[in-house]
């Protein structure tokens, strides 16, 4: 059937009908793909009408002209099983898209143009956009709902007026998805304040409000700009993400469900952000950067209603109610809640066998030489870690080692000895002494996420200017790109008991059996930081400072019988022990 969401007399109608988006957010790329459905009946088992997604553009073309649709990328089936469930669809398909996402959704190849502007009339940034464009448009055309299917509305790029004003790029960019087919609703959505109002919106396109709180506040400040068109709250922010070395954000239910219940009572359209905010699966966290850089964790719990894992909480349950009062009908009448997914707890883990980073460097990575140590991107490296090894002259005594501009934490070793680490947000040099026959100095550099939101966005990794002894440079690099997208070619050797700490960065292993697959959630207490994988897949990074305590596994990650986790802890773990509980701790 076809269907067509138009404005109409400050409302929105869909065939002709008064129509009230009710809408929650819920990320494909966050989700493992076997539990989409199970998110989607709970979505609507909350009431909603409407789930909304952002398309990240770093996903589904990680390398320059090689496209991915496939696994968590498959976003055309997760659309088409929103549709066979009932359920209409916005898309948020914009180059960038924030989301606390790796550098807002961009590819970081695009960093290896060296003069490419962001986000603006540049030619070469457009051309890029063109073909993604391109590749992507035409799959999504037969989902529109005037082809029949689910999609209502799309958006033209994402909060813009909180970065730039260029809007003859946003028009560029509107006119490209005309010309590609899309001819369901398009808009905008940006922040309720006069620069972003002016810089972010478009004439003839709809423009939406991203607010947390005081909605009568936020939507007046709007009808300054639109007074005849329809109130939209598109992201209404119900929760927050977190920060590395930050308390875990939560916010009260009744709170949320009061501020819903005003928006709606308002005639207005909302959409929760997020509805169910899912995990940073692998290298795929952003950061922030206000007055320091600040990582985000692989947890995107957003506290929001439907928990990482997909357990229902209390602010689902204020948000329901919300939904059946409005409507006037009763909570046994809504949708069904899907069966249950079992969460297990499989114990203690012991790694058996281990492989040191820095000794295995030839066997993992492909070496470059180069006379400066040069940031990741200008190397064809998007992710992971980096390692820059020279050798310095000596004798020298109380110098310091100062690293310019480390894009994001650095551990220092020299002849293989653990010095310090030298963090973005605490660029503290080091004092080093080299003995009279001089010494290698090795520099194990982590991206830890590139900044997805605000001026600083264009945030190149690794060592990004230079290092030096007090004021002298150091040239003569060989430098070792660490990746870590496949974990197959790592040479274990068994532990040693009676092997010493060292603080060098190294590979564990371990395997487990299953015998019946649940949720699970691994505890790394007495490990410091670092990544982990089972049987292959990245879960993302863990760190002892928190707040995020556990780490979501899945069950379709797991495999009946024999499974394999790996980690590389990049300082040391009191025990090579991990547990496997059936308890989130997110601090």
């Amino acid at each position: 059937m076809l269907a067509n969401l138009q404005v109409k007399d400050a409302q929105f109608q869909l065939d002709g009908t008064p129509f009230q988006i009710l809408s929650g957010a819920i990320h494909y790329f966050r989700v493992v793909p076997e539990y989409w459905e199970d998110r989607l009946l709970k979505l609507k088992a909350c009431g909603f009408n409407t789930v909304e997604t952002y398309l990240p553009w770093n996903l589904h073309e990680p390398q320059e002209n090689s496209f991915c649709f496939e696994g968590l990328a498959d976003v055309e089936g997760f659309i088409k099983l929103a549709g066979e469930l009932g359920l209409h669809v916005i898309v948020r398909p914009s180059p960038y898209i924030c989301a606390e996402w790796e550098f807002g959704g961009l590819p970081a190849w695009l960093l290896q143009y060296p003069d490419i502007r962001l986000r603006c009339m540049d030619e070469v940034y457009l051309s890029k956009v063109d073909r993604y464009y391109d590749e992507l448009i035409p799959r999504l055309t037969p989902l529109l709902s005037t082809n029949g299917g689910p999609i209502i509305a799309v958006q033209v790029e994402n909060e813009y007026g909180s970065y730039g004003n260029d809007t003859t790029y946003l028009t560029y960019l509107r006119d490209g998805l005309i010309k590609r087919g899309v001819d369901v609703l398009l808009f905008t959505s940006d922040g309720p304040e006069d620069g972003m109002l002016q810089g972010g919106t478009i004439p003839g396109t709809l423009a939406t409000v991203n607010f947390g709180s005081k909605p009568e506040e936020s939507f007046e400040k709007f009808r300054e700009y639109r007074s005849d068109e329809p109130l939209v709250c598109m992201e209404y922010w119900n929760g927050w993400f977190d920060h590395w070395l930050k308390p875990h954000h939560t916010r009260d239910a009744a709170d949320v469900a009061d501020v819903f219940d005003r928006m709606i009572r308002a005639g207005a359209s909302v959409n929760f952000y997020m509805f169910h905010g899912g995990t940073n699966f692998g290298f795929y966290n952003g950061a922030n950067y206000q007055d320091k850089y600040e990582a985000t964790i692989t947890s995107y719990d957003y506290d929001s209603p439907l928990s990482e894992c997909g357990d229902e909480t209390e602010k689902f349950r204020a948000v329901r109610s919300v939904i059946a009062n409005y409507r006037g009908i009763d909570e046994k009448d809504m949708p069904q809640w899907p069966a249950p997914i079992s969460k297990k707890s499989y114990g203690r883990i012991v790694m058996t066998e281990s492989a040191d980073l820095l000794k295995q460097l030839p066997a993992i990575s492909t070496p470059l030489k180069r006379t400066c140590p040069e940031p990741m991107e200008k190397l064809g490296q998007n992710y992971g870690f980096i390692v820059y090894s020279t050798q310095v002259s000596g004798p020298r005594t109380g110098e310091m080692l100062n690293i310019q501009e480390v894009h994001d934490r650095a551990q220092v070793f020299l002849d293989g000895v653990y010095q310090g680490t030298v963090e973005r947000w605490d660029p503290r040099p080091l004092p080093l002494d080299i003995p009279a026959g001089g010494a290698k100095l090795d520099i194990v550099v982590e991206n830890m996420g590139r900044v997805n939101y605000g001026p600083k966005l264009k945030d190149f990794k690794g060592i990004t200017e230079g290092v030096r002894m007090n004021n002298q440079f150091l040239f003569d690099w060989t430098i070792y790109p660490l990746p870590l997208d496949a974990t197959t070619s790592l040479p274990f050797e068994p532990i040693s008991k009676t092997s010493e700490r060292t603080d060098r960065p190294a590979f564990y292993k371990g395997e487990f059996t299953v015998q019946e697959k649940g949720d699970t959630f691994i505890r790394l207490d007495g490990w410091s930081k670092g990544v982990v994988w089972i049987n292959g897949f990245n879960l993302g990074r863990y760190w002892e400072k928190g707040p995020q305590r556990t780490l979501y596994v899945p069950a379709p990650l797991l495999r009946q019988g024999q499974n394999e986790i790996i980690i590389l802890e990049l300082h040391h773990a009191e025990n090579p022990v991990i547990e496997l509980t059936d308890t989130p701790d997110l601090g």
